[in-house]
């Protein structure tokens, strides 16, 4: 009879789909290895098609995945990714969404709507993931629809080290630009050592992407706001609240959100006056011609390199963020 050999060698393999390849090469140059090839194509019809270069039986698998518009087709891409490694015996699958997709639905505000961050988590679990490692997500309640390890990661870290070089924290405020943000805004402010305000603004809530900025709590007169969220989709909310800010006597605001989405009119409206700086990472990709020179893109690779790393090799993701995660 023969002897079945065991080498209790753990093979880490990295894919990625079509929507930000660039990001994937990034944190595998991180991880000091390559990206296994793919043929992944789209079909005249729409429907698309995945199949690895090489084996992938027995890996640890990271299906990097940036869900940037084409929204849908990016994130059936993934799944298809995911269903693709489980066929072909993957021995863990982890889904790497940084910007997780149809975060912003969590939960009901009215009747009949769908809660379509708990789709997104059933779609990857039905499709053979085992594991969803993101960044920042839009509400922490997202982790709990995942029945699975949810790694959620914080850009906080990568920005705060960029403010502390650029910022003086003696005229700083942070500011949160609705009720929502006020406990990552506070943080902020901590980590700082900065006060705090808060924009209380109202939206309607039969009128997407419209905001009508109310009133500011807090001291911002004479002094530089930074202003931080999760994300700047049209960059509405945003330009209001720098308006508003700039209105009230700061003499300067700076933007920081860690998802770039920048739909149109964002590339246009945040060059406005009111705005001095904004600075955002590379979870979804921003092409050269929709920077401009008051725009700071700052790389996440090494931070979700990192969080590969501790899952590969059985360490702590939370001790990455000095135990806040």
């Amino acid at each position: 009879m023969a002897s079945i050999k065991i080498t209790g060698q753990k093979k880490l393999v990295l894919v990625t789909g079509r929507a930000h390849p660039q990001l994937a090469h990034d944190i595998a140059t991180a991880l000091e290895t390559d990206v296994v090839p793919t043929d992944a194509r789209t079909f005249a019809n729409g429907e698309i098609y995945a199949r690895y270069g090489e084996s992938v039986r027995g890996c640890d698998a990271f299906v990097i995945q940036s869900h940037a518009n084409p929204i849908n087709e990016a994130l059936m891409e993934q799944l298809i990714m995911v269903d693709a490694l489980k066929r072909a015996s993957a021995k863990r699958i982890t889904v790497v969404a940084p910007f997780y997709p149809y975060s912003r639905q969590d939960k009901k505000g009215r009747g009949r709507e769908p809660i379509s961050a708990r789709l997104v988590a059933d779609l990857f679990k039905a499709a053979g993931a085992d594991r969803i490692m993101s960044v920042d997500l839009h509400a922490a309640q997202i982790q709990g629809f995942f029945d699975g390890p949810v790694d959620h990661l914080f850009a906080m870290p990568v920005l705060l080290e960029h403010f502390r070089e650029q910022l003086d924290a003696s005229t700083l405020t942070v500011v949160s630009p609705d009720m929502g943000r006020v406990r990552v805004a506070d943080i902020w402010s901590d980590k700082l050592g900065a006060p705090l305000a808060i924009i209380h603004k109202r939206r309607d809530p039969l009128v997407p992407n419209q905001v009508s900025v109310h009133e500011i709590v807090g001291e911002v007169e004479g002094r530089v706001c930074l202003l931080v969220d999760d994300m700047i989709d049209t960059g509405r909310t945003i330009v209001k609240a720098a308006e508003a800010l700039k209105k009230n006597g700061a003499i300067g605001v700076v933007v920081a959100a860690t998802h770039a989405i920048f739909s149109p009119p964002a590339f246009d409206i945040l060059q406005s006056e009111f705005i001095d700086s904004v600075v955002v990472t590379d979870t979804l990709p921003v092409p050269e011609d929709k920077r401009w020179d008051r725009l700071t893109v700052l790389p996440i690779a090494p931070l979700i390199a990192r969080a590969i790393h501790e899952v590969f090799d059985d360490g702590s993701v939370t001790s990455m963020f000095d135990g806040a995660a």
